[in-house]
C-alpha cells in the first residue's frame, strides 16, 4: 500500500480498533483519529444505557468521520469507526472516495472476553449480540482486507500493514 491513504479500522466493538488504529498510523507515519471522539453525547449517553444506535444516530457520526477523512485525502490517515454495514461505508466512500477499509475480525466469545476486561469504555457487552448482527462484512468489490484479531496487537498490526500492501484504494 502507498501511503497516503486513508485508512478506516473497523469491526465491532471490542475487536481492538482503538488499539491497532494507532499503530497501524504509527507504521504508516500518519495521523490517527479515534472514531469514538467523533460521537455526540446523546450517542454515548444510549450506548452507554445499553440501547443500541438507530442509523438516524449514526448519520451525524458518520459524517463528522467522513468530513477529517475527506480533510486527509492525498496526506493519509487512520482513523477507527465500526463501519459495520455497507450503507456506513458507502457514506464514508462518499465524502472520502479513496478510503481503505481494515476489518478487524475475531470469534463473539473472545471479543466478548476482550471487552469483558476493558476499563473506562461507554460499550457494554450486552451490546454485543446487536453489533453481530449488524455486521456486514466487507464486500468482494470494497477496498479493504479483513485481518484476525487473535494474537498481539503487533502481530494484528503486521497482518493488517502487510495485507494492505496489496490493496489499491480506489481513485476519485
Amino acid at each position: 500500500m502507498h501511503t497516503p491513504h486513508v485508512v478506516v479500522v473497523m469491526g465491532v466493538s471490542g475487536t481492538g480498533k482503538t488499539t491497532i488504529g494507532p499503530l497501524l498510523a504509527a507504521r504508516l507515519g500518519v495521523p490517527y483519529a479515534e472514531g469514538d471522539d467523533f460521537h455526540p453525547q446523546a450517542n454515548i449517553a444510549k450506548m452507554s444505557a445499553g440501547v443500541p444506535l438507530e442509523d438516524a444516530d449514526r448519520w451525524p457520526w458518520l459524517d463528522a468521520i467522513g468530513a477529517w477523512a475527506q480533510d486527509r485525502e492525498g496526506l493519509g490517515g487512520v482513523v477507527s469507526c465500526s463501519a459495520l454495514k455497507r450503507s456506513y461505508r458507502d457514506r464514508l466512500r462518499d465524502a472520502a472516495p479513496g478510503v481503505v477499509f481494515v476489518h478487524l475480525a475475531g470469534d463473539r466469545t473472545l471479543i466478548e472476553d476482550r471487552m469483558s476486561h476493558r476499563q473506562g469504555h461507554f460499550m457494554p457487552t450486552t451490546l454485543l449480540d446487536s453489533q453481530f448482527a449488524t455486521l456486514q462484512p466487507l464486500g468482494a468489490d470494497e477496498a479493504g482486507v479483513t485481518v484476525s484479531v487473535t494474537g498481539s496487537p503487533e502481530e494484528i498490526t503486521e497482518r493488517a500493514s502487510a495485507a494492505l500492501a496489496g490493496v489499491e484504494a480506489p481513485s476519485r
